[in-house]
């Protein structure tokens, strides 16, 4: 978050709808740009009246010495109690309430924010129960996370652990098969059977996984590759598998 005089601010459209949306009691204020009126505008401004979040507008001038130079579209939100974060210890009980096979997403030290918020927002349209994600050398939910997620942020549960490779041995004892992302891999993502309980692994950007993380894993698994680039971005990683699991899910269920 970006803080401003022990305030945090979210900005952009999507990103602040949600917060209005799920967790109005953490929003102070909103700023608008004086200049901005059109349909998104008319959605937060009724969201927080609904609320009784009192709605300021200001020149774009202020709007940038809050936030730095971004692109708030013109939107921003200052909060006084920052957003829930969850850690490890929420993972038992998370997983044991869930009716249908949980489907968690563990990204390994991802440090993009734009890659980190892309991620995100895959994740909620591919019905993904959690992401989870080292707390060290890892980007947060910052500003630019929130925005790029577009709401996903505020409705997907982001977990931050401590230490990874115990997390995974957790998983594994919670009954959670680990399917790790590996361009090394043997087998790749159309001919694995993706069934029950499980995660999917990816690593950061350039390296991968780190060696206790893909050592971690049950299986590895790769997307084949018939061009002369010799990786995906994560984010691009990241929705061709999940969705290569939801349409095996889909088919199952036939």
């Amino acid at each position: 978050m970006i803080n401003f005089m022990q305030k945090e601010y979210v900005f952009g459209f999507h990103a602040v709808y949600a917060l209005l949306e799920n967790t109005p009691e953490n929003v102070h204020c909103i700023y608008l740009h004086m200049g901005r009126v059109d349909k998104n505008v008319q959605q937060i401004m009724n969201l927080a009246n609904v609320n009784a979040i009192p709605v300021r507008t200001l020149s774009n001038d202020k709007l940038r010495a809050m936030v730095g130079d971004v692109k708030h579209q013109g939107i921003v939100a200052m909060m006084t109690n920052a957003p829930k974060l969850y850690d490890e210890k929420v993972l038992p009980d998370l997983i044991a309430s869930k009716k249908s096979a949980v489907l968690l997403l563990v990204l390994d030290g991802i440090q993009d924010p734009h890659n980190l918020g892309a991620c995100l927002r895959t994740a909620n349209v591919a019905g993904v129960t959690a992401v989870i994600a080292p707390k060290d050398n890892a980007v947060g939910l910052t500003p630019i996370v929130r925005k790029v997620a577009s709401g996903a942020a505020e409705t997907t549960p982001f977990i931050q652990v401590t230490n990874l490779a115990r997390t995974l041995k957790l998983l594994k004892e919670l009954n959670i098969w680990l399917y790790g992302a590996c361009e090394r891999a043997k087998q790749n993502i159309y001919n694995t059977k993706f069934a029950g309980s499980m995660a999917l692994v990816l690593g950061a950007e350039g390296k991968g996984m780190r060696r206790l993380t893909q050592e971690s894993c049950d299986f590895l698994v790769k997307i084949p590759m018939f061009g002369n680039i010799p990786s995906l971005n994560v984010s691009v990683a990241t929705g061709i598998c999940l969705f290569e699991v939801v349409r095996q899910r889909q088919l199952a269920e036939l």
